[in-house]
């Protein structure tokens, strides 16, 4: 029998077991066992396909753009609240600006307005708490019959008071020297009810036409403001208080709070007196109403006192009852004044 070529006859047949079987021509070859050194990685292979390893440094990368993304955004809804709260601050000092400018022009008439309601609503609560001390909770009635000589000498104080009261004739000299007493130097320091402000000499002949020609009865053109006409009411009352003492009483009717409070003012100014000296019970009572000064002046000519009514300027017209009273003097007001009292209220 032949040899196989590649055969050596020396060497004999391989062992079984070690080396493998000895297959048979024309048999596959067994696979022989695979070495370390013979194994390569995938990527040396030809044809393969590489496949990178997860590290940390992609997900820092993403995770570092989507925070710049973030804040971006950020930066830019930022800069747009910035602009719109910039362009509310304009609109904020604007507004301020035209509520400083109108109010600059409001302010002073406001607070004299605001001033003078104050003025006389603490007056007024004042006089009521001190006519609720003097009023007399129980009042006994007491009917007494007068006797034929009482009744005599009540007609007569009735029959000679409109008399002495409406005509100033012999008191020419008294009431001429007391005014130009009143055009010299003011004095401050002067007894309460005694004129302390110096006296304008048309003010000064609006009176003596009051007193002398008109009889303390009547009206007379207004000064062009409420201060001068204050002070020609200041002087009338300290004239009347040289005839009268303190037989009478001035009864001032003015429409608004204000109107009443300027005159409180005033006439505290001009006569240098207190808060004591307005209230029903005192020499000067301030009314928003004729039919409440009517009602008062009664009350006093039927004790036999005297009432003094002087009108404001501001009234539109004074009341016909008020025309049956021995004195009284209201003031005509000028078309600019007027005008200016439409425009305050």
């Amino acid at each position: 029998m032949t040899p196989y070529p590649d055969s050596d006859p020396a060497a004999g047949p391989l062992p079984i077991g070690e080396g493998g079987s000895q297959d048979a021509p024309g048999s596959r070859q067994e696979t022989s066992p695979t070495s370390p050194d013979s194994v390569k990685p995938p990527s040396d292979q030809p044809g393969g396909s590489p496949h990178p390893p997860a590290t940390a440094s992609g997900s820092a990368a993403t995770a570092t753009s989507l925070v710049e993304l973030a804040l971006s955004e950020l930066q830019e809804r930022r800069a747009s609240l910035l602009a719109e709260i910039a362009g509310l601050e304009q609109q904020r000092d604007r507004i301020r600006q035209e509520i400083a400018a109108h109010a600059i022009g409001q302010s002073e008439l406001i607070a004299n307005r605001v001033k003078g309601f104050q003025a006389y609503l603490v007056g007024a609560l004042q006089d009521l708490a001190a006519a609720a001390e003097q009023a007399e909770l129980v009042v006994a009635p007491v009917v007494v019959q007068p006797s034929p000589l009482d009744q005599a000498a009540t007609a007569a104080e009735t029959v000679a008071a409109p008399a002495v009261a409406g005509q100033f004739s012999q008191d020419e000299d008294l009431i001429r020297g007391a005014l130009a007493g009143y055009g010299g130097q003011p004095d401050f320091y002067a007894d309460p009810w005694k004129l302390r402000r110096t006296l304008e000499p048309a003010g000064a002949a609006l009176l003596e036409e009051w007193f002398l020609n008109q009889g303390g009865r009547g009206a007379q053109p207004s000064g062009g403001s409420r201060n001068r006409n204050v002070l020609v009411a200041a002087a009338a009352i300290a004239v009347l208080g040289e005839l009268y003492g303190d037989r009478f009483q001035t009864l001032v009717l003015a429409g608004q709070p204000e109107r009443l409070g300027e005159w409180r003012r005033g006439l505290q100014d001009c006569l240098g007196l207190g808060r004591e000296d307005f209230g029903p019970t005192s020499g000067i009572v301030l009314f928003e109403r004729a039919e409440a000064l009517i009602e008062r002046a009664d009350r006093l000519e039927e004790r036999g006192e005297l009432p003094f009514i002087v009108v404001d300027a501001g009234e539109a017209a004074v009341a016909a009852p008020v025309l049956q009273f021995p004195l009284w003097l209201a003031f005509a007001a000028t078309p600019g004044e007027i005008a200016s009292e439409e425009d305050l209220y």
